[in-house]
């Protein structure tokens, strides 16, 4: 049987998630009498909890408007789940420009059992990632990410002001069809009103965001701003979208490359924003873009698998001298002991 505390706190739980809740709908869910239910109400109230009731049909038990509960609430296993993902958020980068990690991090832990805490540090302070915080990658502030998520929700349209890589500004209309987070960035995915179609851009690069209120300049669909919720196209892929526009970044070599494999085998060990993968009749066509050749046969040589160059030339030299390189290195004798290294 509960112990009555426990069903205090279940009250409360549910009076939060509820707008309004009678006492028989409470007596039912609680597994108590409606006389026990008014006892529990008296002793939330004794501690400070704002509980509130009304009587007639439209009565019931509710908590004041706004009313949450503070985190030293929260039960041992949610207080490990709330911490757990804040260290994991600032290992990837999954964060906003506010320094509030560390300061959420310090009030949770002031609130745990000494035992508990001391536990939790023993698994962070040996806990490894095997993704890790890109160092380079700015954040956006936490008003940016808050502002295009309600957006993306409500179907509105909004008005960015937007610094691109070299640093010209710009003002965009911009319906979010979704936010995405890749590769240590943020970035929103929508339709572009100034070019009329979809495009992406990072979060850490938007000055400001504005509910869209009229028609701006440069606008490509001459459409009014702000004119009511606006529809994103069926089946629209947000995360998918926003890989495969960063693949398709212009970079100095185009790469197709056939890779004897499964399809399935090859989405597993090459993520999307490496490359489009698509089944041939002659194996899994690879096409992507490289800066660098060298990183390309490296990355082609660690999958593991007999492969083709489709395109371009340059790529089978490049290969040629990976592995060259790779030979030299295995002909390597450890030095005798004693002996100066070369």
């Amino acid at each position: 049987m509960p112990h009555p505390a426990a069903r205090v706190l279940g009250m409360l739980e549910l009076l939060q998630s509820s707008h309004r809740l009678t006492g028989t709908e409470l007596a039912a869910r609680l597994g108590v009498d409606e006389r026990t239910v008014r006892r529990y109400a008296e002793t939330l109230v004794d501690l400070g909890i704002p509980v509130t009731a009304a009587r007639g049909r439209y009565g019931g038990y509710r908590l004041r408007p706004g009313y949450r509960l503070p985190p030293l609430m929260l039960t041992d296993d949610e207080a490990v789940a709330v911490l757990l993902g804040l260290v994991a958020a600032e290992q990837l980068g999954l964060g906003t420009a506010a320094p509030a990690t560390d300061l959420a991090q310090a009030k949770i832990r002031r609130v745990l059992p000494q035992p508990l805490a001391d536990r939790l540090d023993a698994v962070t302070e040996s806990l490894g990632f095997s993704l890790r915080r890109r160092e380079d990658a700015a954040r956006p502030a936490t008003a940016t990410l808050l502002a295009l998520g309600a957006a993306t929700r409500a179907r509105q349209r909004v008005t960015i002001d937007y610094r691109s890589f070299g640093g010209e500004s710009s003002v965009r209309d911009l319906d979010p069809y979704g936010l995405v987070f890749h590769s240590g960035r943020w970035y929103v995915t929508g339709l572009d009103h100034r070019r009329d179609e979809i495009r992406t851009f990072r979060l850490d690069r938007i000055v400001s965001v504005e509910a869209g209120t009229g028609t701006r300049a440069g606008t490509g669909s001459g459409t009014k701003a702000g004119s009511g919720p606006f529809s994103v196209p069926p089946g629209f892929d947000p995360v998918g979208h926003v890989t495969r526009s960063l693949a398709g970044v212009p970079y100095r070599w185009e790469v197709e490359v056939l890779l004897e494999t499964e399809l399935e085998q090859a989405r597993r060990r090459i993520p999307p924003g490496v490359g489009e993968l698509a089944a041939t009749d002659d194996g899994i066509l690879l096409r992507t873009r490289a800066e660098n050749l060298t990183g390309m046969a490296q990355l082609l040589a660690g999958l593991g698998w007999p492969f083709t160059v489709l395109r371009p030339d340059e790529l089978r030299i490049a290969v040629t001298g990976y592995a060259d390189t790779l030979a030299r290195y295995a002909a390597r004798r450890p030095p005798v002991p004693g002996s100066p290294i070369d």
